[in-house]
């Protein structure tokens, strides 16, 4: 995730993401540059017909744009709800983690270090398992074996953080068993437990659950057939100009298809996606902290 001043305008308008964005559409744009100027030459200069001999105005294109700016406004709009959403789920695990960490300080003595050790290492390991298990897998070698057993143990299971928020709860239940918790204090550590499967939860939906494909299609399909028959419309009015008209236009309108494809799925690597490596690095500092 880029860390930016939003105020610093020249900054945001030379940032190399624009260079980043354009590369990625390049072939798109060399395409639709080729396709404009073999209009322009065909139309201009070797037809030589006048806008009352090729009627074709750019009141129709004007009317598709509205349609398609209505388009685009969703499309934005799904997307960055998405990102957001996951935004606030992993803020929600940065709290859920602190306040089970700090209610684990106050239930356990300071000289049952064994103990705390333990949970100073498991909470992390979940973080760290949820943040990959929302990507490609969980990468083991980020994990912590607090006992010898546990890395071999996960590698035996498909759903690595469901099962390390079981060991969390066993090591809870374990506890309150030993009376080393009041049932009073089991409820009160149930609240974070839960919020563990319910915040990974959140972020499964939103992993898992793209736009409707339907509105990813046409939209697709509504922005290439007007930036295809764009240079039909402008050809006889602006002639040549026609060319980086059509450039500027479909720059625009797929930089901004392709920002929100970046972006609904805000838990990978991509330079918009959210700082989640980040935020278990912190949430790991936060957790030893309080426990060691």
């Amino acid at each position: 995730m880029i860390k930016y001043n939003p105020k610093t305008w020249m900054a945001l308008i030379l940032h190399s993401y624009s260079r980043h964005v354009l590369r990625t559409m390049l072939p798109v744009i060399i395409f639709m540059m080729v396709f404009t100027t073999g209009v322009c030459y065909v139309i201009v200069s070797h037809l030589k017909l006048k806008p009352s001999e090729f009627p074709v105005t750019t009141t129709v294109h004007s009317l598709l744009g509205i349609v398609l700016g209505l388009f685009l406004v969703f499309r934005t709009n799904s997307a960055y709800d998405r990102w957001w959403e996951g935004r606030r789920s992993w803020g929600g695990v940065v709290n859920s983690t602190r306040n089970f960490a700090l209610k684990l300080n106050a239930y356990i003595s300071k000289e049952n270090h064994e103990d705390r050790d333990w949970f100073a290492k498991m909470i992390p390991n979940f973080v760290f398992a949820m943040k990959e298990h929302l990507r490609t897998g969980v990468q083991l070698t980020e994990l912590e074996d607090v006992d010898g057993t546990l890395l071999e143990e996960l590698k035996a299971v498909k759903h690595k953080p469901n099962r390390i928020s079981a060991l969390l709860y066993t090591k809870v239940n374990q506890l309150y068993k030993e009376n080393r918790f009041t049932g009073d204090q089991l409820i009160n550590l149930d609240k974070e437990l839960k919020d563990f499967t319910d915040l990974i939860g959140a972020c499964e939906r939103i992993k898992n659950t793209p736009i409707p494909y339907s509105y990813s299609m046409f939209i697709k399909k509504f922005i290439f057939i007007y930036i295809f028959t764009l240079p039909f419309g402008f050809v006889t009015t602006f002639e040549y100009f026609t060319i980086p008209t059509v450039l500027l236009v479909s720059y625009v309108l797929l930089s901004v298809e392709l920002i929100a494809e970046e972006i609904e799925d805000p838990f990978g690597r991509d330079i918009n996606d959210l700082p989640t490596d980040e935020l278990a690095g912190k949430i790991k500092d936060n957790v030893r902290e309080i426990l060691l």
